[in-house]
């Protein structure tokens, strides 16, 4: 089978890989670019540990075929950082302890990323649908909503 060329934008800077037909994002991303911060989790677009922003919109990588992202920009949790600065998310997930086995912890970050973009002061129920897709199996999900509303409002959840 031939391998096709493919470029986009990884976390801000151009990329150029050679993708067989058929392979997912999060395959491509993993195994050809070497981010890992998109986690495999079911393969079946179930639990939102692979979640990754395309354009600025939440996307599956497992179910995400490759070469539809070409010429597009994909942001992974390694791109929302600066440096060795944490993003305000995740300082957020540390300090309200909304990260335990890290399972879910790469989608989460994305999912809730993806919703400030968009609203930077979601409501507690706007936080609870845009993290929907995404299973955490630790937390009881209050600390992560807890983290992003923190996030939203500088560091202190709205009542």
């Amino acid at each position: 089978m031939a391998k096709t060329a493919l470029q986009f934008q990884h976390n801000g800077r151009d990329v150029a890989i050679f993708v067989d037909g058929g392979t997912n994002l999060l395959v491509a991303l993993r195994e050809l670019i070497g981010d890992m911060t998109p986690k495999f989790g079911c393969g079946q677009g179930g639990c939102g540990t692979c979640s990754v922003l395309i354009d600025g919109e939440l996307h599956l990588s497992c179910l995400t075929l490759a070469e539809t992202v070409a010429g597009r920009s994909v942001e992974t949790l390694d791109g929302i950082k600066d440096g060795p600065n944490l993003h305000p998310l995740q300082r957020a997930f540390a300090d309200n302890f909304a990260a335990q086995c890290g399972y879910c912890t790469p989608g989460m970050l994305m999912a809730a990323k993806a919703l400030l973009d968009r609203n930077p002061q979601p409501s507690r129920a706007e936080v609870v649908e845009a993290i929907s897709g995404n299973i955490c199996r630790c937390t009881g999900y209050e600390p992560i909503i807890n983290a992003v509303l923190s996030a939203a409002f500088g560091g202190r959840a709205r009542a």
